[in-house]
């Protein structure tokens, strides 16, 4: 299959900020994704929504929240229910996870009670490390102790982000595609199509965009959803990710667009070439955790009629343009990483001495082109969910970094 050809954008960014590394997920190549063109629910009685700390039961020196639910059977079923592919741990995941096979409709509720448990206890760190130590040991200590407690808080929020995106969809009443297995035959997309149901999510200027985004990947195969193809479960991976971020990058132009649209404050603007969404994956300099490397989800474009948004973005100015293909966060990069993971699996890369990728273990998956078109049409989506939960929680507990 011939490779789209892609622009690749280096970063200026400053390394506080988040990252996609290949040390975290190997479904992210160094050299960024090359596009391929290819030719019963539970009846509650009462719930209790714990705060972090309180009601917690002890287990094999693990703690995990307690739901009082009226039926049974609700904690064995809840187990055996995968609503995700990716699968929560922290005691505040494990909970959520619970209360959105129960009863979606309360997560927000209990996401706002933990995020203000969280900001207490932020603030109760803060505090403490305000106030003068009497011996240096202690102080080292007490540095270690709330490392490890910040650490803790980000992996909560990390999973409250990833709750409130899956609960998205379920309110939505789309499931998301399963972890990528094949079947007897070696197909993969035994999901039911919900194009219908994700193409409702966008606005219709976003939606162009999104219609030549399906196009620069899936070529003159956008029309042919039945045939079928042998595909490196890699690059499919690749695009998911990149197109996650793609979704993310979308919705948060196209909110400002629709309000400056509303507002009647449009620029007037030509038509201009635009680059595709590329990915420039650096990876951290001492292997430690993150934030070195940016991704860049930027805008496609197609030969065809000029797109009323495409011309808006393209009236930026390259530091504008940068800011917003960010990702703000790097607990909203690490739910790119970890959902990819979940849903493609870790594939066995080798990286060759001059850099290249050593794909000689990739696996290769038969899929249908309309599976395919599934597969970005979700990813799209959940890049777009993402910013809208993003939001929300951070203007109820700050950490976005700009």
């Amino acid at each position: 299959m011939e490779a789209a050809a892609v622009t690749v954008v280096r970063s200026s960014a400053a390394s506080s900020k988040p990252s996609i590394c290949l040390g975290r997920s190997s479904m992210l190549a160094p050299n960024g994704p090359a596009f391929a063109r290819f030719g019963s629910s539970f009846q509650f009685s009462t719930i209790s929504i714990p705060k972090q700390g309180q009601k917690r039961l002890a287990v094999g020196g693990r703690r995990s929240l307690v739901v009082k639910a009226s039926s049974p059977s609700a904690d064995s079923s809840g187990s055996n229910t995968k609503i995700a592919p990716l699968q929560l741990e922290s005691p505040i995941g494990q909970f959520l996870s619970q209360i959105l096979i129960s009863h979606p409709h309360l997560v927000p509720a209990a996401v706002e009670q933990q995020l203000q448990q969280l900001q207490t206890d932020r603030d109760a760190d803060k505090q403490k490390e305000e106030e003068p130590s009497a011996a240096g040991t202690d102080l080292v200590l007490y540095r270690r102790i709330a490392e490890v407690k910040a650490n803790e808080r980000r992996k909560a929020l990390e999973e409250i982000l990833y709750a409130l995106v899956v609960q998205k969809f379920m309110d939505a009443n789309v499931s998301l595609i399963p972890s990528i297995t094949p079947d007897p035959s070696g197909r993969v997309d035994s999901w039911p199509s919900e194009d219908e149901k994700l193409e409702r999510f966008h606005s219709p200027e976003a939606y162009e965009m999104i219609q030549n985004h399906l196009t620069l990947i899936l070529g003159n195969r956008v029309g042919d959803p039945s045939s079928v193809a042998q595909i490196s479960k890699l690059r499919v991976g690749q695009v998911y990710a990149a197109s996650v971020m793609y979704g993310y990058f979308l919705k948060r132009v196209d909110q400002r667009f629709q309000l400056e649209k509303t507002m009647k404050s449009l620029p007037t603007t030509e038509e201009n070439d635009v680059q595709q969404v590329i990915m420039d994956d650096r990876r951290p300099n001492n292997g430690e955790h993150p934030s070195q490397a940016m991704s860049h989800p930027e805008v496609t474009t197609m030969p065809g009629g000029a797109s009323r948004l495409r011309s808006y973005v393209m009236s930026f100015d390259g530091e504008t343009l940068q800011r917003y293909a960010t990702i703000r966060s790097r607990e909203a990069v690490s739910i790119i990483e970890k959902h990819t993971e979940a849903l493609f699996g870790r594939p066995e890369i080798v990286i060759t001495p001059d850099g290249a990728i050593d794909s000689s273990k990739d696996e290769n998956i038969k899929i249908s082109f309309g599976g395919l078109k599934s597969l970005v049409l979700e990813a799209v989506t959940f890049g777009s969910f993402l910013w809208d939960v993003e939001s929300f929680v951070d203007s109820r507990y700050h950490f976005v970094l700009n």
